[in-house]
């Protein structure tokens, strides 16, 4: 007879968790530089594709954040009705859910969002010089790291840094392009992975005087 013990969804947790963070670096390592190439022929400016991508990375984590909120309200006040456990145990099971019926998330949804907050910001080129749907795979891979990164206990998160910040060498290293004398950050390449405030993944930046 197969028994149940508490180790085993933090066990499952575990596995989730580093197979998550092995995907967010290996985004940083080739989709995000699959998104450079796809940008480089429509912005000149190497700048410009950085920060391009970066508020896309942001833009996704905020937006699945808010998409997996909603589905977890939804999950839980189903789950309830039958669950006999405590507060936390529900938690646990409701997480599990999620993390087991990816087909809740309507991603293609979520690229629309992160598209159109895109559009809007000030920042970043107007939608009649760079369509940002070319980088609608790398969304969509942010995307859906993001969502499956709430499922965890605690979740994962990104760190949304700000132009002109104090260099932090524990959350960021410098890019070969920064000017290694300089206080401040010009702007952010990569953001930061976090775990309840503690940088789980070191994230990158420009700084220039």
């Amino acid at each position: 007879v197969r028994t149940w013990s508490p180790a085993q969804p933090r066990r499952a947790c575990a596995t989730r968790r580093a197979c998550l963070i092995a995907r967010f670096n290996f985004i940083y390592a080739k989709d995000r530089l699959d998104a450079e190439v796809i940008l480089k022929p429509l912005v000149c400016d190497m700048e410009l594709v950085q920060r391009i991508i970066y508020i896309a990375a942001l833009e996704s984590f905020r937006a699945a954040k808010k998409a997996f909120w909603k589905i977890k309200i939804s999950v839980k006040d189903t789950l309830a009705l039958e669950h006999m456990g405590g507060p936390r145990t529900l938690e646990v099971a409701v997480l599990d859910y999620i993390a087991c019926n990816k087909d809740l998330y309507d991603v293609r949804c979520n690229i629309q969002e992160v598209i159109g907050a895109m559009n809007r910001n000030p920042k970043l080129p107007c939608p009649a010089e760079v369509d940002f749907i070319v980088i609608s795979s790398f969304i969509r891979e942010m995307c859906c790291l993001a969502f499956a990164m709430q499922t965890l206990m605690p979740p994962l998160d990104i760190a949304f840094g700000v132009d002109g910040e104090l260099f932090n060498k524990t959350m960021y290293y410098r890019s070969c392009d920064s000017d290694f004398t300089a206080a401040f950050v010009a702007y952010h390449v990569w953001p930061a992975l976090m775990e309840n405030g503690a940088v789980i993944v070191k994230g990158e930046v420009v700084t220039k005087k």
